[in-house]
């Protein structure tokens, strides 16, 4: 074998163990959630993983501040990124854990529409078609008219949309943007706003409680370590792929801890927006017109508001996505 194939199975390897890392951490989430308020379990989560965030953070030895060179750009982000963490949190407590992923999943295709009016890009036929299909998978999965749609279906598509909406200004400002500036005020506001909202919300917790919130934001870490690596050691469109195995980890939970039925609909929709994410990650990877590839650029989770950008510890070559020059 190869020292590039072992490098790649090595890179998948840990992106695998990476996402089943963040199940766990969502599992969690999950099991607070019956007992607290959203905001209070993102506050302690963001309160726990800001030294460990902090004290990566320090090998940033280039001298300036934390005034943002985009700060309006900086803080719709920072808005998408608390709307985000606040509903994808409460959409883990309301809903069976594979329903949560599979709208979660929309997050790339909400990104390819995005990146059209924000980044320029040109969406050739077969993408836009992805992105349609894909789409569709959603619908089937919430079963508008057949089903009783919940405020955690609600909140579930809110945080796809603005974890979407928070990964394009990223690719579009990310270049000239210290990754301090984007790390630290998201998690700032965090931790200013949910801190805000604890005298309304907030139940006294036991020890075991709040240490499983502190293993939230070491599991953040440790996942978003092994993505780090993953992404050193294998390309772009081998390591963002391997996100959809989330969906297994996502049934087993659901069927052995929380007993959760698993209804044909939510495997067949989550099969059509796997797909299409699948068909667009390698779209965009060989090129076909997208000078931007937003997809492919978002390395990060975007459920995980105590942990770091992924793209902040990788070179300059191991950011470069290759890109061809027609799309069809």
């Amino acid at each position: 074998m190869t020292s590039t194939a072992g490098n790649t199975r090595n890179g998948v390897l840990l992106s695998l163990a990476a996402f089943g890392i963040f199940a766990t951490h969502d599992v969690i989430i999950k099991y607070l959630g019956g007992s607290y308020s959203p905001f209070q379990i993102v506050f302690f989560s963001v309160l726990f993983g800001f030294p460990l965030v902090t004290f990566l953070l320090m090998r940033d030895e280039r001298a300036s501040n934390l005034r943002p060179v985009y700060p309006v750009w900086t803080g719709l982000r920072t808005v998408a990124v608390v709307i985000t963490a606040v509903c994808a949190f409460y959409a883990f407590t309301a809903l069976p854990l594979a329903q949560v992923y599979a709208i979660l999943f929309a997050s790339p295709l909400l990104i390819t529409l995005m990146a059209i009016p924000m980044l320029g890009e040109r969406v050739g036929i077969r993408r836009g078609l992805a992105v349609l299909v894909g789409l569709l998978g959603v619908v089937i999965v919430l079963r508008p008219g057949t089903t009783q749609l919940e405020l955690g279906h609600l909140a579930a598509l809110v945080a796809a949309i603005f974890g979407a909406f928070g990964s394009v200004i990223v690719r579009k400002i990310g270049q000239e943007e210290r990754s301090v500036v984007l790390i630290l005020y998201p998690m700032m506001a965090n931790v200013v706003l949910m801190g805000a909202a604890m005298p309304f919300v907030y139940q006294p917790m036991p020890g075991q409680d709040m240490a499983a919130l502190a293993v939230i934001a070491v599991l953040a870490l440790v996942a978003t370590s092994c993505l780090i690596w993953a992404y050193r050691l294998a390309p772009a469109a081998t390591v963002a792929p391997m996100q959809y195995s989330q969906i297994i980890w996502a049934t087993a939970f659901g069927v052995v801890l929380f007993d959760e039925a698993l209804a044909w609909q939510t495997l067949a929709g989550t099969a059509v927006i796997v797909a299409s994410g699948i068909y667009i990650v390698f779209r965009e990877d060989r090129g076909g017109g997208s000078a931007n590839t937003p997809v492919l650029r978002t390395r990060s989770r975007v459920v995980a508001p105590a942990a770091p950008r992924v793209g902040t510890f990788l070179t300059d070559e191991q950011r470069d996505v290759h890109t061809q020059t027609q799309d069809a």
